[in-house]
Protein backbone atom coordinates (compact mmCIF):
# COMPACT_ATOMS: atom_id res chain seq x y z
CA UNK A 1 0.00 0.00 0.00
CA UNK A 2 1.51 3.24 -1.04
CA UNK A 3 0.12 6.81 0.17
CA UNK A 4 0.83 10.48 -1.12
CA UNK A 5 -1.40 12.88 0.49
CA UNK A 6 0.55 16.57 -0.32
CA UNK A 7 -1.91 19.07 -1.59
CA UNK A 8 -2.64 18.65 -5.05
CA UNK A 9 -1.34 14.74 -5.18
CA UNK A 10 -2.98 11.48 -5.43
CA UNK A 11 -3.60 8.64 -2.46
CA UNK A 12 -3.67 5.43 -3.94
CA UNK A 13 -5.40 2.91 -2.02
CA UNK A 14 -4.73 -0.63 -2.00
CA UNK A 15 -2.89 -2.73 -4.67
CA UNK A 16 -5.41 -5.43 -6.31
CA UNK A 17 -8.47 -5.64 -7.41
CA UNK A 18 -10.12 -2.48 -6.06
CA UNK A 19 -7.98 0.30 -7.73
CA UNK A 20 -9.07 3.57 -6.87
CA UNK A 21 -7.58 7.01 -6.65
CA UNK A 22 -8.78 9.59 -4.57
CA UNK A 23 -7.75 13.19 -5.22
CA UNK A 24 -6.77 15.93 -2.72
CA UNK A 25 -9.97 17.72 -3.26
CA UNK A 26 -11.87 14.30 -2.65
CA UNK A 27 -12.78 13.45 -6.45
CA UNK A 28 -13.15 9.60 -6.78
CA UNK A 29 -11.22 8.13 -9.86
CA UNK A 30 -11.29 4.17 -10.53
CA UNK A 31 -8.27 2.61 -11.91
CA UNK A 32 -7.89 0.43 -15.26
CA UNK A 33 -7.33 -2.92 -12.81
CA UNK A 34 -11.19 -3.39 -12.36
CA UNK A 35 -13.61 -2.71 -11.43
CA UNK A 36 -13.95 0.54 -14.24
CA UNK A 37 -17.11 -0.03 -14.43
CA UNK A 38 -19.74 -3.05 -15.31
CA UNK A 39 -20.12 -2.58 -19.08
CA UNK A 40 -16.04 -3.41 -19.04
CA UNK A 41 -13.74 -5.93 -18.79
CA UNK A 42 -10.21 -7.20 -19.44
CA UNK A 43 -8.37 -7.60 -22.87
CA UNK A 44 -5.26 -9.12 -23.24
CA UNK A 45 -2.54 -7.94 -25.82
CA UNK A 46 0.33 -9.73 -27.22
CA UNK A 47 2.96 -8.47 -29.85
CA UNK A 48 6.39 -9.54 -30.87
CA UNK A 49 7.97 -6.14 -30.23
CA UNK A 50 10.98 -6.27 -28.02
CA UNK A 51 14.75 -6.78 -28.81
CA UNK A 52 18.19 -7.00 -27.09
CA UNK A 53 21.50 -5.86 -27.62
CA UNK A 54 25.14 -7.18 -26.41
CA UNK A 55 28.62 -5.91 -27.07
CA UNK A 56 32.02 -7.30 -25.11
CA UNK A 57 35.59 -7.38 -25.19
CA UNK A 58 36.58 -10.51 -23.96
CA UNK A 59 40.59 -11.08 -22.92
CA UNK A 60 42.09 -14.91 -21.84
CA UNK A 61 45.32 -15.80 -20.82
CA UNK A 62 46.74 -19.26 -19.92
CA UNK A 63 50.52 -19.61 -18.31
CA UNK A 64 52.27 -23.19 -17.86
CA UNK A 65 55.42 -23.01 -15.75
CA UNK A 66 56.51 -26.63 -14.18
CA UNK A 67 53.53 -28.31 -12.27
CA UNK A 68 51.66 -24.58 -11.94
CA UNK A 69 49.09 -23.96 -14.69
CA UNK A 70 46.94 -20.47 -14.54
CA UNK A 71 44.29 -19.49 -16.95
CA UNK A 72 42.74 -16.16 -16.13
CA UNK A 73 39.58 -14.65 -18.62
CA UNK A 74 38.31 -11.16 -18.22
CA UNK A 75 34.75 -9.94 -19.50
CA UNK A 76 33.71 -6.33 -20.59
CA UNK A 77 30.39 -6.11 -21.82
CA UNK A 78 26.71 -4.82 -21.74
CA UNK A 79 23.55 -5.85 -22.27
CA UNK A 80 20.54 -3.81 -23.16
CA UNK A 81 16.99 -5.60 -23.86
CA UNK A 82 13.07 -4.24 -23.70
CA UNK A 83 12.63 -7.19 -20.86
CA UNK A 84 15.27 -9.95 -19.70
CA UNK A 85 12.29 -12.25 -18.73
CA UNK A 86 8.42 -13.36 -19.27
CA UNK A 87 7.86 -11.41 -15.84
CA UNK A 88 8.73 -8.24 -17.44
CA UNK A 89 6.21 -6.54 -19.66
CA UNK A 90 6.90 -3.90 -22.00
CA UNK A 91 5.39 -0.52 -22.35
CA UNK A 92 2.15 -1.08 -25.07
CA UNK A 93 2.15 2.76 -25.58
CA UNK A 94 5.96 3.83 -25.80
CA UNK A 95 8.59 0.56 -26.22
CA UNK A 96 11.52 2.73 -25.67
CA UNK A 97 10.23 3.62 -21.83
CA UNK A 98 10.93 -0.59 -21.35
CA UNK A 99 14.18 -0.19 -22.84
CA UNK A 100 17.09 -0.59 -20.71
CA UNK A 101 20.22 -2.21 -18.79
CA UNK A 102 19.46 -6.47 -18.65
CA UNK A 103 18.50 -7.95 -15.67
CA UNK A 104 22.10 -10.32 -15.94
CA UNK A 105 24.32 -7.61 -17.25
CA UNK A 106 27.67 -7.82 -15.57
CA UNK A 107 29.74 -5.12 -16.73
CA UNK A 108 33.20 -6.33 -15.33
CA UNK A 109 33.59 -10.30 -14.65
CA UNK A 110 37.07 -11.86 -14.33
CA UNK A 111 37.61 -15.73 -13.52
CA UNK A 112 41.23 -17.69 -12.48
CA UNK A 113 41.37 -20.61 -12.38
CA UNK A 114 44.83 -22.79 -11.70
CA UNK A 115 46.47 -25.95 -10.58
CA UNK A 116 49.40 -26.66 -8.97
CA UNK A 117 51.25 -29.77 -8.26
CA UNK A 118 52.71 -29.38 -4.78
CA UNK A 119 56.57 -30.52 -5.17
CA UNK A 120 56.59 -32.31 -1.87
CA UNK A 121 59.28 -35.10 -3.45
CA UNK A 122 61.83 -31.84 -4.08
CA UNK A 123 61.16 -30.67 -0.57
CA UNK A 124 61.87 -34.18 0.86
CA UNK A 125 64.15 -35.36 -1.58
CA UNK A 126 61.99 -38.23 -2.40
CA UNK A 127 59.62 -39.18 -4.66
CA UNK A 128 57.48 -41.47 -4.02
CA UNK A 129 53.41 -42.53 -3.50
CA UNK A 130 53.60 -40.32 -0.93
CA UNK A 131 55.29 -37.38 -1.86
CA UNK A 132 53.97 -37.05 -5.23
CA UNK A 133 50.17 -36.32 -7.14
CA UNK A 134 49.29 -33.92 -4.01
CA UNK A 135 47.34 -30.84 -6.03
CA UNK A 136 46.22 -27.50 -4.90
CA UNK A 137 43.75 -26.03 -7.52
CA UNK A 138 41.05 -22.99 -7.21
CA UNK A 139 38.63 -20.64 -8.74
CA UNK A 140 38.62 -16.98 -8.31
CA UNK A 141 35.71 -14.98 -9.09
CA UNK A 142 35.82 -10.97 -8.99
CA UNK A 143 32.83 -8.73 -10.76
CA UNK A 144 30.72 -6.05 -10.27
CA UNK A 145 27.55 -6.63 -9.50
CA UNK A 146 24.17 -7.16 -11.45
CA UNK A 147 21.69 -4.09 -12.32
CA UNK A 148 18.99 -3.27 -8.89
CA UNK A 149 15.14 -3.71 -10.84
CA UNK A 150 13.24 -0.97 -10.02
CA UNK A 151 9.63 -1.93 -9.48
CA UNK A 152 6.43 0.15 -9.16
CA UNK A 153 2.70 -1.59 -9.32
CA UNK A 154 0.96 1.10 -8.35
CA UNK A 155 -0.43 1.41 -11.60
CA UNK A 156 -0.53 5.28 -12.06
CA UNK A 157 -0.23 5.23 -15.20
CA UNK A 158 -4.11 3.49 -15.79
CA UNK A 159 -1.90 1.76 -18.40
CA UNK A 160 -4.10 -1.46 -16.45
CA UNK A 161 -0.76 -3.92 -16.84
CA UNK A 162 -1.12 -5.61 -13.58
CA UNK A 163 0.16 -8.47 -12.42
CA UNK A 164 -1.04 -11.63 -13.49
CA UNK A 165 1.26 -14.54 -12.53
CA UNK A 166 3.52 -14.83 -15.76
CA UNK A 167 4.22 -10.67 -15.50
CA UNK A 168 4.80 -10.18 -12.17
CA UNK A 169 5.58 -6.36 -12.60
CA UNK A 170 3.56 -3.52 -13.88
CA UNK A 171 5.34 -1.53 -16.57
CA UNK A 172 4.79 1.56 -14.23
CA UNK A 173 8.61 2.78 -12.78
CA UNK A 174 9.26 5.17 -10.11
CA UNK A 175 9.40 8.53 -10.33
CA UNK A 176 13.47 9.51 -9.63
CA UNK A 177 14.38 13.19 -8.73
CA UNK A 178 17.66 12.86 -10.12
CA UNK A 179 19.18 13.07 -6.56
CA UNK A 180 22.41 11.58 -5.19
CA UNK A 181 21.99 7.36 -5.34
CA UNK A 182 24.23 7.55 -2.66
CA UNK A 183 25.54 3.59 -3.20
CA UNK A 184 26.36 2.01 0.00
CA UNK A 185 29.88 0.69 -0.57
CA UNK A 186 29.95 -1.24 2.40
CA UNK A 187 26.46 -2.35 2.99
CA UNK A 188 27.45 -5.11 5.71
CA UNK A 189 27.07 -1.53 8.38
CA UNK A 190 23.26 -2.31 8.02
CA UNK A 191 22.46 1.23 5.83
CA UNK A 192 20.07 1.71 3.27
CA UNK A 193 22.34 0.04 -0.22
CA UNK A 194 20.51 3.04 -1.96
CA UNK A 195 19.27 6.72 -0.90
CA UNK A 196 15.20 5.48 -1.06
CA UNK A 197 14.34 9.05 -0.75
CA UNK A 198 15.26 9.75 -4.57
CA UNK A 199 12.37 7.93 -5.53
CA UNK A 200 8.56 8.36 -5.06
CA UNK A 201 5.07 7.53 -6.57
CA UNK A 202 4.69 9.50 -9.87
CA UNK A 203 1.63 11.58 -10.90
CA UNK A 204 -1.78 10.12 -11.90
CA UNK A 205 -1.48 8.95 -15.59
CA UNK A 206 2.53 9.03 -15.50
CA UNK A 207 4.54 5.61 -15.55
CA UNK A 208 7.29 7.24 -13.99
CA UNK A 209 10.18 9.03 -15.46
CA UNK A 210 12.90 6.05 -13.61
CA UNK A 211 14.16 3.58 -15.88
CA UNK A 212 13.40 -0.64 -15.03
CA UNK A 213 17.36 -0.60 -14.56
CA UNK A 214 20.10 2.11 -14.34
CA UNK A 215 22.47 1.49 -11.37
CA UNK A 216 24.15 -1.68 -10.27
CA UNK A 217 24.34 -3.60 -6.99
CA UNK A 218 26.76 -5.20 -4.85
CA UNK A 219 30.03 -7.39 -6.85
CA UNK A 220 31.52 -10.47 -5.96
CA UNK A 221 34.72 -11.31 -4.31
CA UNK A 222 34.93 -15.22 -4.10
CA UNK A 223 37.77 -17.61 -3.75
CA UNK A 224 36.88 -21.45 -4.11
CA UNK A 225 39.85 -24.01 -3.11
CA UNK A 226 40.71 -27.67 -3.23
CA UNK A 227 43.10 -29.83 -1.67
CA UNK A 228 43.58 -33.32 -3.55
CA UNK A 229 45.68 -36.66 -3.17
CA UNK A 230 45.65 -39.26 -5.38
CA UNK A 231 47.06 -42.37 -5.12
CA UNK A 232 47.45 -44.86 -7.73
CA UNK A 233 46.91 -48.80 -6.89
CA UNK A 234 47.29 -50.05 -10.07
CA UNK A 235 47.75 -49.46 -13.80
CA UNK A 236 43.79 -49.35 -14.00
CA UNK A 237 43.19 -48.18 -10.65
CA UNK A 238 43.36 -45.70 -8.34
CA UNK A 239 41.79 -43.38 -5.51
CA UNK A 240 41.82 -39.26 -5.14
CA UNK A 241 41.11 -37.63 -1.81
CA UNK A 242 39.69 -34.41 -1.95
CA UNK A 243 39.18 -31.63 0.39
CA UNK A 244 38.03 -28.39 -1.18
CA UNK A 245 36.28 -25.30 0.48
CA UNK A 246 33.79 -22.72 -1.33
CA UNK A 247 33.87 -19.18 -0.06
CA UNK A 248 37.30 -20.29 1.65
CA UNK A 249 38.15 -16.76 3.73
CA UNK A 250 34.11 -16.75 4.83
CA UNK A 251 33.69 -13.34 3.13
CA UNK A 252 30.18 -12.13 3.04
CA UNK A 253 28.98 -11.02 -0.68
CA UNK A 254 25.46 -9.10 -1.12
CA UNK A 255 25.80 -10.43 -4.70
CA UNK A 256 22.94 -11.74 -6.91
CA UNK A 257 20.08 -10.05 -9.06
CA UNK A 258 17.59 -9.79 -6.49
CA UNK A 259 20.00 -8.98 -3.39
CA UNK A 260 18.87 -5.43 -3.23
CA UNK A 261 15.01 -4.61 -2.67
CA UNK A 262 14.12 -2.00 -6.02
CA UNK A 263 10.24 -2.43 -5.05
CA UNK A 264 8.65 0.87 -4.46
CA UNK A 265 6.59 0.82 -0.99
CA UNK A 266 8.02 -2.47 0.32
CA UNK A 267 9.61 -1.61 3.74
CA UNK A 268 12.96 -2.85 2.44
CA UNK A 269 12.62 -0.68 -0.41
CA UNK A 270 16.83 0.46 -0.67
CA UNK A 271 18.27 -2.44 2.04
CA UNK A 272 20.02 -5.46 0.65
CA UNK A 273 17.69 -8.52 1.63
CA UNK A 274 20.21 -11.24 0.44
CA UNK A 275 23.49 -12.43 0.16
CA UNK A 276 25.56 -15.50 -1.22
CA UNK A 277 26.22 -18.81 0.65
CA UNK A 278 28.58 -18.53 3.89
CA UNK A 279 31.70 -20.78 3.43
CA UNK A 280 30.92 -24.31 2.62
CA UNK A 281 33.49 -27.42 3.23
CA UNK A 282 33.69 -30.68 1.90
CA UNK A 283 35.46 -33.62 1.13
CA UNK A 284 35.43 -36.60 -1.39
CA UNK A 285 37.19 -39.57 -2.44
CA UNK A 286 37.17 -40.91 -5.83
CA UNK A 287 37.71 -44.70 -6.87
CA UNK A 288 38.47 -45.04 -10.54
CA UNK A 289 39.10 -48.61 -12.42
Amino acid sequence: MLFRSAPGTVTCGPFGEDNVYTTASGQIINGTRGPLGANFGSNANQATVGNSNYNALEVSMRHTSGGLQIFAGYTYGKSLDHSSNLGEAINPVNYALSYAISSFDVKHNVVVSYEYELPFDLLFHAANRWTKDWTLSGVNHFSTGFPITLVNNSDNSLLGTNPNGVNNSSIDEPEYSGGPLSLNSNPRNGLPYFNPDVFSLPALGSPGNSQRRFFYGPGSENFDMAFSKKFDLSESMGVLFRLEAFNVFNHTQFFGPLSVDGTLGSTSFGQVVSAAPPRIVQAAVKFTF
